[in-house]
């Protein structure tokens, strides 16, 4: 039971860049302050830069200390973030410490050794699923709690020895579904893409660095050669940034499919939803998820998802009861898969049933469900 009320969260950033971490990190910060309304707050962000307008476009509690570290050179930077964060918490002694990425989980760690305060540790995907550096694997060892995102990554942390299982609860992702609606294709969309309101329209949205392969988007371009027999209109819709675009273009024009996929870009928040409704089915057969908020997402939109079998992708698909799961590396098996969806023949009748899809993510995965489960954890329910 928490009944002290000054949190120190450790996250990478927030602000300058979105994926799956820093999403979490954002929802986290916002539900323990809807929770702790009077509560002091320090977080300490290792990447961002100092940006007022971003913190109070966000609305954060006054009693909300920011500490940023984006401005230094790499080096210092870590050095002088852990330093910081030691060395406050010694003269403030903050109720507890959440790290939301396990690197920073030693420094919580020493912490604990000088002053005994508690410190949990979030466990997302692949930095967790095969640790190497032993300080790390000690650190996380040590944690008071460690939250995992999903039960794929909870089951590959119970991998580890010495790690006490009663410690490792479930805390899944989650989304705010008040931004994600059932709507028909949007008009503005079709025209910009020069697409039909009856041409298929597969859709992903991820990043595309070149450390991401693992994220299945050149499975599905693979894929699209036999899907486009079967369905001739077929069109890929491939949205996201990052430097991987000159090669997956490469890809394109080789596999001679360039009337029929668009690398749209980055999409901006207030996009994506018509982004989703935009698409015949949602595809994202990655091998390498701890958990994907995309799939929450497009499934809150009444979309038919295709996920991989491997990764904590089934969380959100509930074992494959909301949607699509295959084998990430069998682009055979995507492409029928993608083909039955898109020529209404599913094996599995839920994906064509957008308002049950809504729902039962809603009910599972809501940004309130989230903060009642958090409130339970901190014991401040």
């Amino acid at each position: 039971m928490i009944d002290k009320h000054h949190f120190y969260l450790i996250f990478p950033n927030i602000f300058d860049f979105k994926g799956g971490i820093q999403v979490y990190s954002l929802f986290l910060l916002k539900a323990i302050q809807d929770v702790y309304i009077e509560a002091n707050y320090d977080v300490f962000l290792k990447y961002d830069k100092r940006n007022l307008r971003q913190q109070q476009n966000l609305q954060f509690l006054s009693l909300t200390k920011f500490h940023y570290f984006g401005n230094l050179p790499r080096l210092l930077q870590t050095i002088l973030f852990a330093a910081k964060i030691i060395i406050l918490a010694i003269i403030e002694r903050p109720t507890i410490v959440i790290s939301t990425h396990v690197n920073y989980a030693i420094a919580c760690y020493f912490l604990k050794l000088l002053t005994g305060i508690p410190y949990w540790v979030v466990a997302h995907g692949l930095e967790v699923w095969d640790i190497e550096n032993n300080a790390i694997k000690l650190a996380l060892q040590k944690a008071d709690k460690i939250i995992s995102v999903s039960n794929y990554t909870r089951q590959r942390l119970l991998q580890y020895k010495n790690i006490d299982s009663d410690k490792i609860v479930i805390l899944p992702n989650t989304f705010d579904s008040s931004e994600f609606k059932i709507n028909p294709k949007p008009a503005y969309l079709l025209k910009r893409y020069n697409l039909t309101n009856e041409q298929p329209i597969i859709l992903t949205v991820t990043r595309m660095g070149s450390m991401a392969k693992y994220k299945g988007y050149d499975q599905i371009l693979h894929a699209l050669v036999k899907v486009r027999l079967h369905v001739p209109n077929v069109h890929f819709i491939l949205a996201g940034k990052g430097d991987d675009i000159p090669r997956i273009k490469t890809l394109v024009t080789s596999l001679n499919l360039e009337d029929c996929v668009t690398i749209a870009g980055f999409v901006p928040d207030e996009e994506l939803c018509a982004y989703y409704n935009f698409c015949d089915v949602f595809a994202l057969p990655s091998k390498g998820e701890g958990f994907g908020i995309v799939y929450l997402e497009a499934l809150a939109c009444g979309k038919p998802v295709l996920a991989g079998n491997q990764d904590g992708s089934v969380d959100p698909l509930a074992e494959g009861k909301l949607g699509c799961l295959v084998d990430p590396d069998n682009v055979e098996e995507i492409a029928d898969n993608l083909i039955q969806i898109l020529q209404g023949d599913c094996s599995n009748p839920v994906v064509y049933q957008p308002e049950y899809l809504q729902q039962r993510t809603i009910e599972a995965f809501d940004f309130s469900q989230f903060r009642a489960s958090l409130a339970k954890l901190l014991g401040g329910d």
